[in-house]
């Protein structure tokens, strides 16, 4: 898949958060949005995945040059930040086959091996709102590494981890990551190390 942005800009009342943005983003490949607290790196990705539309300039989603209606982006996108919420009321099992409906987990990757991979088998059975603020964000990433999807969109993807939660992410980054676009968006190194291609918001102001 290919995300195509075309003089893209995105502003909230009079304050531009960027503009004049061109870019593809291009699959199998990673890339890094850095820049500074409150620099609109997470609105850009927000923008990227069509959660919200752009201001001014265009965003095209594209297979095999073929263009596909933004409302249908979602289908092909998964997307893990800090913001988003998970149902907590539900067990860490049940809220993975929950997700399981709407979109479906990499081939082979059974929920149980996925609970495994994420460290948190002793509280498979338990209600997420119990968990940790680490360990929510360990099945925030679980729940859109291990979708099958051929774009993933990490929204600063180490936070509220230890440094084993972080080792994991890298480790799921170096497992996970290959044939996909994937798109990170941080201002920590450690984060985005893996990244061959590094965009500085600060350069579309």
């Amino acid at each position: 898949m290919t995300i195509s942005l075309t003089d893209t800009g995105k502003r909230f009342n009079r304050d531009w958060i960027f503009r004049h943005l061109e870019y593809q983003f291009i699959s199998g490949n990673q890339y890094a949005i850095t820049g500074p607290n409150g620099s609109g790196k997470s609105t850009l990705l927000q923008v990227i995945a069509g959660a919200i539309a752009s201001s001014e300039g265009k965003i095209e989603y594209l297979i095999d040059t073929i263009p596909h209606p933004a409302e249908d982006a979602y289908k092909y996108i998964s997307i893990a930040t800090p913001y988003l919420e998970l149902v907590e009321e539900m067990t860490l099992r049940e809220f993975l086959e929950f997700h399981q409906q709407f979109k479906p987990f990499l081939k082979a990757m059974t929920i149980p091996g996925m609970i495994a991979t994420l460290g948190l088998e002793k509280a498979r059975e338990k209600q997420i709102r119990y968990f940790s603020s680490g360990m929510k964000q360990r099945v925030k990433l679980g729940q859109a590494v291990f979708s099958n999807t051929p774009v993933l969109l990490l929204d600063e993807p180490c936070t509220n981890l230890d440094a084993e939660g972080v080792s994991l992410y890298q480790n799921l980054m170096k497992d996970y990551s290959n044939g996909r676009l994937v798109i990170v968006s941080s201002n920590d190194e450690q984060e985005y190390r893996f990244c061959e291609e590094v965009i500085d918001i600060r350069s579309y102001k």
